[in-house]
């Protein structure tokens, strides 16, 4: 009994060391892809404020779609997609046309190498 208590205990201790490594994990590449974007599309520093702003708008609700148990994968999913839409319509608002293509251009080879995995 003892040893079945200390497996579970293990376990569990194991279990919320992954979930807190994914969470850092996701927010890191989160941080990742913003500095690619302000790099790749060499934003002046307007579009730099606009896209930070946008950013501190839309991360707490991509961060609470992620958190929330009730919702299964697939709604998540959903959901997280109707949100980036959203905010890539806002952020074409104050990219210029030649940033815009860029944009398209590395979303759609990170959409690929995520196929690939």
């Amino acid at each position: 009994m003892k040893k079945f208590l200390v497996l579970l205990i293990v376990a569990a201790f194991a279990s919320f060391s992954v979930v807190a490594q994914e969470t850092k994990d996701y927010k890191q590449d989160r941080t990742e892809w913003e500095k690619k974007i302000k790099d790749e599309l060499k934003l002046t520093p307007e579009q730099t404020q606009k896209y930070d702003a946008l950013n501190s708008e839309y991360n707490p609700k991509f961060d609470a779609i992620m958190n929330d148990a009730s919702l299964s994968k697939d709604v998540q999913k959903e959901k997280k997609m109707a949100l980036k839409k959203e905010k890539e319509a806002k952020m074409m608002e104050f990219l210029t046309p030649e940033q815009q293509t860029k944009y398209r251009e590395i979303v759609d080879k990170k959409k690929k190498e995520m196929e690939k995995q």
